[in-house]
């Protein structure tokens, strides 16, 4: 089983005016910590809302000329045995990296077998299209081919 897991980060910032200016630092720093063991890792702004009203705030809050961003990273983990473990693989692989910085697991989602749901798409839609069309997307298939991997396809 491959799971896609969200991982919230509180990323500390230093020296900034803005939110925005704190968030751009926080995703580069960030970056910099993951790159290049963990370049898989999806780096993206937090949602965050109020809990009282549900409104939604700022991922960055700045006091002082310092701040604190929230940041969403994903990643997916492949060949799992449940969600519990896909969970503590990614907060292992990414706590590694992002030492000092607090984490919490905010969503594991289990990833569909796409290899099967492909095929069975492939399959309707040649049915669905005439064989006119689906003799000439075979030719064009082929002329898009790069000729140095022609050999790895055959």
């Amino acid at each position: 089983m491959d799971c896609r897991v969200v991982v919230e980060a509180a990323v500390p910032v230093y020296d900034v005016e803005t939110a925005d200016e704190a968030v751009r630092i926080a995703i580069s720093k960030t970056g910099e910590m993951l790159n290049p063991d963990l370049n898989y890792v999806e780096i993206d702004m937090g949602e965050r809302s109020c809990p009282h009203c549900e409104e939604p705030l700022e991922t960055a809050f700045i006091a002082a000329d310092e701040g604190l961003v929230a940041l969403e990273l994903e990643m997916t983990v492949f060949n799992v045995e449940r969600e519990e473990h896909a969970s503590r693989i990614a907060r292992k692989e990414i706590g590694q990296c992002l030492e000092n910085i607090p984490l919490e697991v905010l969503e594991v989602e289990v990833l569909e077998d796409d290899d099967e749901d492909s095929a069975d798409d492939a399959a309707d839609s040649q049915g669905d299209g005439g064989e006119e069309s689906t003799a000439d997307d075979s030719e064009s298939d082929d002329e898009e081919v790069l000729p140095e991997f022609e050999d790895l396809i055959e």
